[in-house]
């Protein structure tokens, strides 16, 4: 099904956290084809106008505002200026995330604060931002991005990953009290996408693998475009999914940590040996 045969997203106004670039401008793309008005909110602002200017001369309504998530009184002007000039916002995508990579004993406490800055505390002034003006509508749907890295054990990820799981954790507890309101909580949980994060990201790193064999990695995974994963993710939202696994085949690994938690910690452990393997192009800490 084409986004824009999505009668659900016709009219819509939604916000979208790092939608400049990766799965958040993909996310704008199949949005502003279906007829939503989307405001892109990015710290890349230049990138936001670019893209925000190319839909917008196709006779799509987006627009870009400059945002960093990890500032909570920015976050809330900006959703105030959306719900002032478009009347309401139904949906918030708290998309913006970055990447640090490295095993436990290579991350700093700058690492450790740079990412549960943007990649946790981004998602919940959103939260704090939004949640409130969607009560009050008695609708809305707040879609936050996560990974598969919150649902599974990982390896030399443990910053990215307990974020991660922080988030579907949030989502979930979210969705129970939300729906007494009439709103919606869903929770996106991506495999492996072909974006900037892919290699660290446009404010990402990673502490032990050069950005090339982190490629390298990624790509051994079967990596999905990011507007195949938009277009698969935007369906689960319509039917009001509470936690989105695409692509669907990385559900088998989230099966396998809940039947049996030790194998799937063992599967980690695998994992981290053929990461260990390429990092010999950036040294330890």
């Amino acid at each position: 099904m084409a986004t824009k045969d999505k009668p659900g997203l016709s009219g819509k106004v939604a916000f979208i956290t790092g939608g400049a670039s990766g799965i958040g401008a993909a996310l704008t793309s199949k949005l502003t084809d279906a007829g939503a008005e989307v405001w892109i909110a990015d710290r890349q602002f230049e990138v936001a106008e670019r893209l925000a200017q190319q839909l917008g001369a196709g006779g799509a309504t987006v627009r870009a505002v400059e945002l960093d998530v990890r500032d909570p009184a920015a976050f809330e002007r900006a959703v105030a200026q959306t719900v002032q000039t478009s009347g309401r916002i139904d949906f918030l995508f708290n998309n913006a995330g970055i990447g640090i990579g490295g095993e436990v004993d290579t991350l700093t406490l700058d690492d450790w604060n740079d990412i549960i800055d943007v990649n946790l505390r981004g998602v919940i002034h959103g939260v704090q931002a939004a949640y409130p003006v969607m009560i009050r509508q008695g609708s809305g749907h707040i879609v936050n991005t996560a990974s598969m890295a919150g649902l599974i054990t990982t390896s030399a990820q443990a910053g990215y990953s307990a974020t991660k799981h922080a988030v579907v954790a949030l989502s979930k507890t979210m969705r129970v009290e939300a729906a007494t309101h009439g709103v919606h909580v869903s929770v996106l949980c991506p495999g492996v996408v072909r974006t900037p994060i892919l290699s660290g990201g446009e404010y990402g790193r990673n502490k032990t693998v050069s950005r090339e064999d982190l490629l390298k990695l990624g790509e051994a995974l079967r990596p999905i475009e990011p507007e195949a994963f938009a277009e698969q993710a935007l369906r689960a939202v319509l039917r009001n999914r509470a936690i989105i696994v695409v692509p669907r085949w990385w559900k088998a690994l989230w099966y396998l940590e809940r039947l049996s938690p030790t194998l799937s910690m063992r599967t980690a452990g695998a994992a981290l040996r053929r990461t260990r393997q390429v990092q010999s192009a950036v040294p330890r800490q």
